[in-house]
């Protein structure tokens, strides 16, 4: 009989170090998953929201590439300078200018004062519907050019430029925008 239960000592144990390693390895595949999720949220929370180029009286200075792209990843307006290209850029479906546009519009307003023209053009993504996001892309020119009527620019003076192409390239956050630039008057 001792034989007999040996065995079954031996059974059991097998049996709970085979349930034990089991759950073992289901609970760090469950923790690995919860780790990896828990760390793609807060890093989409950690990123920082865009802000304007003017901001706290920085200078305005030409953005690379990949700046261009990490001030626009999220999903909030912003305005940016670019070789003296003031781009204004919107969140999805909204035409709501962002903090800092009179500020980043200084400079159209001063070309203008010398007998320059604002030049006012509005760009929209891909997705969605075309006819709306070009009637958007037109009312975020339009918020445009109210805040050069607001800074005391002459609506005459404020060239709204439909460009030839109006759905710009690169991501959907630097797509959706409008960009200011001086002209001949």
């Amino acid at each position: 009989m001792s034989g007999s239960s040996d065995n079954d000592s031996q059974e059991r144990f097998a049996l709970g170090f085979l349930f034990i390693l089991i759950a073992l390895i289901i609970s760090t595949a469950v923790g690995t998953v919860v780790v990896k999720r828990l760390g793609a949220a807060s890093a989409s929370k950690a990123a920082p929201a865009p802000t304007t180029a003017l901001a706290n009286n920085a200078p305005a200075a030409p953005a690379a590439d990949t700046a261009a792209a990490a001030a626009t990843a999220a999903d909030a307006p912003s305005v940016r300078v670019d070789n003296g290209v003031v781009k204004f850029y919107f969140a999805s479906a909204k035409a709501e200018l962002a903090a800092g546009a009179n500020k980043a519009l200084a400079d159209v307003v001063k070309g203008v004062a010398e007998g320059k023209k604002a030049v006012v053009s509005g760009f929209h993504d891909a997705t969605g519907d075309a006819a709306a996001n070009a009637e958007l892309a037109k009312q975020r020119a339009y918020a445009v050019r109210d805040a050069l009527k607001g800074l005391g620019v002459a609506e005459d003076k404020i060239e709204l430029k439909k460009p030839e192409e109006t759905t710009a390239s690169g991501n959907n956050a630097e797509a959706r925008r409008v960009e200011v630039a001086l002209a001949a008057g």
